[in-house]
């Protein structure tokens, strides 16, 4: 078995909409038929119990190799705690070759995943050791590593049941919620509109005291003090027992609680000052420790924390105690699991003997003994519900304590005898506010029920209960791409809001373009949606991005296809097909929002049969409005755009909107037929989005399909009385479009100017030459820049072939270079001639050719 071409598609895809590992997996015949292999099945589940091929999800019998490495390796991911359901092995057209796909939750999980699934069958195969146990505790151990921790996590999911698209801007917890303008970012508990000012209020304990004071919410009283001395001064003024703690520490680390003796202040001191110099000597509150969760200006959760602790059975000592009670699986090193393992350090140590015990003590069967003396969960601490017993005066003394800090989401540590009275009627006090606040203590109690916080901080970050998202358009198809996208966004501009858009050309921000080249894979794409100046995104969708990467959206909310050619890329990928194509095309389709619509050119039947496949509603598009799947889908009363009477028009269940072709620059009167239906397309798709008519109009209007709006588009020019045409056309249905969009405009003699693509297969470099040696006078051929993979002059050779049965050229001309085949062809021109330059370097062709034209 060989594996080749491994890569992670990150978003929905030609196989589903999740996230998956995609390989090419060769496999040798006997490979093929492994339920014809003696026990292969045996050893295998023999190495690993949970996988059974026969149970594969795959849709193709599970016959072959790579069919069990398909299913293993979802299976080990499922196994380490990765929550993934989908895996398939698909044969291609070349025997033995097969497509594996398997989903994953993370994409380093799933690539490990997937380098273990192939040694596992290997060993099986070949009857080799394979030690799965350790496979898994690698995956795990990578997995907890990696994946978004409790607090954060429960933010995402609570965003995810919303709607709201989500992307993680870090390895570790900065996650942006929402698309463009309408984004927001987390990190952790952290909001961006938590202040930096607030954070450094709350981390600074001294100051945090003085101004919750100052709002009247009661605080313990004590000072700061800078060496051990001093605290034991502190400690004497205040009067025993006091608690000692560092200035701005975090997570319960260094802090001492309930001591009284020098010897006891001297060791807290030294223990609080390795965290920082400053260190908080006040008074010790008798009672419980609270945990209230505020988010905006309300209490959303409380839970009260006890202190790590073991009670005796008579037989075992604390550290086997200890032990046993960390075998917990809830249990976990740091803040990845619900709750952490107890350590017995120096602090754990000091408070055993302050009981007269150590860690090798037994303690008598229901002795309690305490291990720490405060009650954080990330010191081995408990957590037990009490939200809905918070008295409403406790509540909103919370919410002040949060407010006077300035801190949207806050922890507020309390000590109290109880959360069911105010703290007027008891002895209590709020001795810290904390930024940034884990939630898992609240998500998952160890007693009690857990609380919808991530819910709670969603909702606080979107309150209008929207789903964050600003209108997405993606357009597929093999000709008219770029064009119709430049006019849909230009048709969006036209009301106001600020577009991103993705083409062949670059990246556009409004007027601006911050990036150059092809720029329709998903990458460009994710970058828009990253860009806070951007209200609305139309996306050019190639069928190399889906195909490398898959989407750059979860959904959007209309698709467009223009049409499915068979000259575009076709022998590339596995696509050998042009109905292998339309299964890439349709991707889009596939992924439009259920309020969504997809465009779709009624005329092209592959086109209109992705209908099947659409979630949302279908606007059809056609010049003929009597042809059969148009005129079937306008009677039934849906959407359905046509040209009537020298107009386009936009029709539905007896309301018409008409807008004259003579009122759109693109389509020259209707005279450039694939104009036409990129325009209607265009049209169909401003009105998905629900844009007023007045500004489609307007913007009809104003886009000019010049070599600065739509460079390499159907450009046309005037040079010395004749017509030259720039066009970036690069298959046999760009050309046929082309040669019947010229045929409509006169011209004493016509000459053509063509190179072509190295990546096509031989028949549609041919068929280019032979469509245009029927409707050109004169053709010159040039070899472009990058023959991609081919031989010098082998380009040239299948296009001249093309022209072998030329029915009108009769002058045929072979060049080397671009600009020499340009400057020749406007050396032969006559005042009425036309020349159509298919051009290969859009950029530089167009300003060579604006060049010569202004030096004319």
């Amino acid at each position: 078995m060989e594996v080749s071409r491994v890569r992670a598609l990150r978003g929905p895809n030609l196989w589903c909409r999740q996230t998956v590992i995609e390989a090419i997996v060769s496999c040798t015949e006997a490979e093929r038929a492994i339920s014809d292999i003696d026990a292969f099945e045996i050893r295998l589940r023999a190495r690993f119990p949970d996988v059974d091929i026969l149970r594969s999800t795959s849709q193709e019998p599970a016959n072959s190799l790579a069919h069990a490495l398909a299913y293993a390796a979802l299976r080990l991911q499922s196994q380490a705690g990765s929550p993934v359901a989908f895996s398939r092995a698909t044969p291609t057209i070349e025997p033995g070759v097969y497509q594996v796909v398997v989903e994953y939750s993370e994409e380093a999980v799933g690539r490990l995943a997937f380098d273990l699934a192939q040694q596992l069958c290997v060993a099986a195969m070949q009857d080799l050791p394979f030690d799965v146990s350790a496979g898994l505790s690698q995956l795990r151990e990578l997995n907890e590593d990696i994946r978004l921790g409790p607090s954060t996590g429960s933010i995402v999911q609570a965003a995810i049941r919303r709607g709201i698209p989500y992307r993680r801007l870090t390895e570790g917890s900065l996650v942006q919620f929402g698309w463009g303008s309408r984004q927001r970012r987390i990190q952790a508990a952290e909001t961006d509109s938590s202040s930096a000012i607030a954070e450094e209020i709350a981390q600074d304990k001294e100051l945090t005291k003085r101004l919750l004071a100052a709002a009247g919410v009661p605080v313990p009283i004590g000072r700061c003090v800078d060496n051990a001395e001093e605290a034991w001064l502190a400690a004497s003024e205040i009067g025993a027992p006091v608690v000692l703690k560092p200035r701005d520490g975090s997570q319960g680390r260094g802090v001492t609680v309930n001591i009284q003796t020098r010897e006891q202040v001297l060791a807290a001191y030294a223990v609080a000052a390795e965290i920082t110099r400053d260190v908080i000597v006040e008074r010790y509150y008798p009672g419980h420790d609270f945990r209230l969760l505020v988010v905006g200006d309300k209490l959303v959760a409380a839970a009260r924390r006890d202190p790590p602790q073991v009670i005796g059975d008579g037989e075992r000592s604390i550290a086997q105690l200890v032990a046993q009670i960390n075998a917990d699986p809830l249990r976990g090193e740091g803040h990845g699991s619900s709750l952490t393992k107890i350590r017995l350090d120096d602090i754990a140590l000091a408070t055993m003997a302050a009981q007269n015990y150590g860690a090798d003590s037994i303690p008598e069967k229901g002795v309690l003994v305490t291990l720490r003396n405060n009650a954080n969960l990330s010191t081995g601490g408990t957590a037990t519900d009490v939200t809905d017993h918070v008295h409403p005066e406790l509540a909103a003394t919370a919410v002040a304590a949060a407010q006077m800090v300035g801190l949207d989401i806050c922890g507020i540590d309390l000590v109290s005898e109880n959360v069911y009275d105010s703290l007027d009627k008891q002895s209590g006090c709020i001795v810290e506010v904390n930024a940034a606040p884990g939630l898992r203590m609240h998500l998952a109690p160890s007693f009690g029920k857990g609380r919808a916080v991530g819910d709670a901080i969603i909702d606080s970050m979107f309150p209008d209960g929207g789903n964050a998202r600003i209108p997405v358009v993606a357009v597929a198809g093999t000709n008219g791409k770029t064009t119709t996208v430049r006019l849909i966004a230009h048709l969006i501009a036209t009301t106001g809001l600020r577009v991103g858009m993705t083409n062949s050309d670059g990246v556009y921000i409004g007027r601006g373009r911050i990036d150059t080249g092809d720029c329709s894979g998903p990458r460009s794409a994710r970058n828009v949606l990253l860009h806070p100046d951007v209200d609305a995104a139309v996306f050019e969708t190639a069928r190399g991005g889906v195909l490398r990467e898959g989407l750059g959206f979860d959904r959007c909310d209309v698709a467009v296809v223009t049409n499915v050619g068979s000259g575009d890329h076709l022998g590339l990928n596995f696509i050998s097909t042009v109905e292998d194509l339309a299964i890439v095309k349709r991707v889009i389709v596939e992924n439009v929002a259920p309020g969504g619509y997809a465009v779709l050119n009624a005329a092209d039947p592959f086109v209109a049969a992705m209908a099947d496949n659409c979630p949302g509603s279908i606007i059809y598009f056609a010049q003929d409005r009597n042809h059969p799947v148009l005129a079937t889908h306008r009677a039934q009363g849906r959407r359905s755009v046509y040209v009537e009477g020298g107009a386009v028009v936009l029709a539905e269940d007896g309301f018409e909107h008409r807008i004259d072709l003579s009122a759109i620059p693109l389509v020259r009167n209707g005279a450039i037929g694939f104009q036409v239906d990129n325009a209607m397309a265009a049209l169909a798709a401003a009105w998905a989005l629900g844009l007023d008519w007045a500004s489609v109009r307007a913007g009809a209007a104003s886009f000019v399909n010049d070599a600065g709006t739509a460079p390499g588009r159907f450009n046309v020019f005037s040079y010395r009385g004749a017509t030259l045409i720039a066009d970036y056309g690069h298959n046999p249905d760009a050309i046929s479009a082309l040669v019947q969009a010229v045929d409509a405009m006169p011209a004493h003699r016509r000459s053509v100017v063509i190179s072509g693509a190295g990546d096509r297969r031989d028949i549609d470099i041919r068929r280019q030459t032979e469509i245009l040696g029927d409707a050109f006078d004169d053709v010159i051929l040039y070899e472009d820049m990058c023959q991609r993979g081919r031989a010098d002059g082998e380009v040239l050779a299948l296009l001249r072939e093309g022209l072998t049965n030329a029915r009108r050229a009769t002058n045929v001309q072979e060049m080397r270079g671009e600009f020499l085949a340009i400057d020749t062809a406007l050396a032969r021109l006559q005042p009425g001639d036309l020349c159509l330059i298919l051009i290969d370097q859009v950029e530089q062709a167009l300003a060579h050719i604006s060049a010569r034209i202004a030096a004319s």
